[in-house]
């Protein structure tokens, strides 16, 4: 049985193209998934991301707890109101999700994971906890908003409780402000500035409405995808999952090695993994020939085969990106295959966009897909 959103009739009313989604029925789309993609580059869109899971994690043992369940450190938030990307590991160094986790103001930590894996999220964050002296706290029922964009903080601010909007503004990437209810962080998952709010279904009600009539435009997860791609972030579940570690997923940055005794989960298995001379990587690819790159299809380089984890067409670049996994010592250019024929593709660092800047090459000139 899929699940709504509390704002379900309001996309519906807006003229969304809904479909399932991890179990949720969600917008995919409002007419023009191309159109919402260059809305959140160059203005501001707005996206209903309350499907997405809210745990806050309390009690004496709180921080040591998250110590030993992520691969980044908690114990680097030193202040209340920041927050730091990670993933959580199974003990072979697999990536069972990836999050953002919060040191908020009351002592806790709050963490967003995915929706689709919240029940396995749930169960091993309760098997890591063991004997801790932790409690873990899901909170449904709310709304969470992505307000993205150049324009989102100016177009948004106004529509804040006045208590919460200068230091909401004041927030850089990554920090936190919470409130009357309201819980704001200076995160995304487009690669543009803006605001992630979860607050109250009610308020969420209130404030999406507000939104609209403002300015912002609602976009679905079509363009949440394409904005995502440009800027290089992973997906759960294609770039990355339990059979990829952080090494080998372009995501050994969120790995905290020090201090040397900290035992998170994994850890050994990633000190081994360091090790080899044969790892994988994961790259940016940039097609010189027409057609798509899709998940799944082979890609061919001179120190072996590798596969596009991701790929599509980017309305930015106007071209076919991707994210593929190849050999470690792949560089410069590849072959993709597509459709049985060989495609030639540049290999890149991403990301490929970020706050609406092109930050790659472009080989050749524009291709009519």
């Amino acid at each position: 049985m899929t699940q709504r959103t509390p704002l379900f009739d309001r996309q519906v009313a807006a003229g969304a193209r809904i479909v399932d989604f991890g179990g949720w029925t969600m917008p995919l789309h409002y007419g023009s998934q191309l159109d919402e993609h260059h809305v959140v580059r160059q203005a501001a869109g707005i996206f209903d991301v309350s499907h997405m899971t809210v745990i806050d994690v309390d009690g004496a043992d709180a921080e040591t707890y998250l110590q030993t369940l992520l691969a980044n450190d908690v114990a680097r938030l030193k202040s209340p109101g920041r927050g730091l990307y990670s993933c959580m590991l199974s003990h072979s160094g697999g990536i069972v999700d990836d999050l953002i986790a919060y040191r908020r103001d009351s002592g806790e930590f709050r963490i967003v994971v995915n929706a689709a894996t919240r029940e396995s999220d749930l169960a091993w964050m309760d098997s890591v906890a063991g004997d801790c002296a932790v409690t873990l706290t899901e909170r449904p029922g709310s709304i969470m908003l992505a307000v993205q964009g150049p324009e989102a903080c100016e177009r948004a601010a106004p529509l804040l409780p006045d208590s919460l909007r200068a230091a909401a503004l004041g927030l850089t990437p990554f920090g936190c402000v919470e409130g009357e209810g309201w819980f704001i962080a200076r995160t995304g998952y487009t690669g543009e500035d803006g605001w992630e709010i979860i607050v109250g279904a009610e308020a969420g009600l209130v404030l999406w409405d507000a939104a609209v009539a403002a300015g912002i435009r609602p976009c679905g997860l079509g363009a949440r995808d394409t904005l995502r791609l440009e800027a290089g972030l992973c997906l759960y579940g294609q770039d990355m999952d339990q059979g990829t570690s952080p090494l080998v997923s372009n995501l050994a940055w969120t790995v905290a090695w020090d201090p040397d005794k900290r035992n998170f989960v994994g850890r050994q298995a990633l000190e081994d993994e360091r090790k080899q001379t044969d790892a994988h990587k994961l790259v940016g690819l940039i097609l010189d020939d027409r057609g798509i790159m899709r998940p799944g299809q082979r890609v061919i380089t001179a120190a072996g085969a590798g596969v596009v984890t991701s790929g599509g067409f980017s309305p930015t670049l106007r071209r076919s990106i991707a994210l593929a996994r190849i050999p470690g010592m792949a560089a410069e250019s590849c072959q993709v295959e597509i459709r049985a024929a060989r495609r030639v593709a540049k290999i890149v660092r991403p990301p490929f966009v970020r706050y609406g800047k092109i930050l790659v090459d472009l080989p050749g000139g524009h291709l009519e897909i």
